[in-house]
């Protein structure tokens, strides 16, 4: 990973050496206690409000739930996310009920929060993560008919990396990244 010349001063390992793999060690288990330590992470996520609205379909290989969550995987994602030790639907609280009321505004940034915190845990733990979006969600909304006022956002691949990084991962300097919103 590239970093920015101007900044100096370590980034935390664990933030240094996290990256998504497209590969995943089929033979390595994700382990209870690996699962609430991860769930636990996401747990403590700051939330607006303390509102905490997030939820997690969690489901691995060998287990009844694996396969209704595998089978909604697009092609692009099946190749990699089905060796991963762990497959996490991630979900978030978007309206009260099944009214049109609105439960929290900052919902989806909250999830994203608790998956941040769930991320870092993993890398503490020694598991890769990629979280993605390439699946049917209407299928697999039907599928796992998440309470109303519920909505599933995404899913997050946990495992065992096989391999490391891919090449070319440049990210956006310091300077883009207070720049690019604004016009010149």
């Amino acid at each position: 990973m590239q970093r920015d010349p101007e900044l100096s001063g370590p980034l935390h390992p664990l933030l240094a050496g996290r990256f998504s793999p497209y590969q995943f060690d089929p033979s390595a288990a994700v382990d209870d206690r690996a699962l609430g330590l991860l769930l636990e992470a996401a747990r403590w996520a700051p939330s607006a409000g303390n509102s905490q609205p997030w939820g997690f379909f969690v489901s691995r290989p060998g287990e009844e739930s694996h396969e209704r969550v595998v089978r909604h995987l697009a092609p692009s994602s099946a190749r990699w996310a089905t060796n991963a030790g762990l497959l996490v639907v991630t979900l978030t609280r978007r309206h009260v009920g099944d009214s049109e009321l609105l439960y929290s505004e900052f919902s989806d940034y909250d999830l994203g929060q608790a998956i941040a915190h769930m991320t870092l845990q993993a890398e503490a733990l020694g598991l890769a993560s990629h979280q993605f979006r390439a699946f049917d969600m209407e299928g697999l909304t039907k599928e796992l008919a998440p309470n109303p006022g519920w909505a599933i956002v995404s899913m997050v691949a946990l495992g065992k990396a096989a391999g490391g990084p891919r090449e070319g991962r440049d990210r956006r300097t310091v300077a883009d990244l207070l720049s690019a919103p604004w016009s010149p």
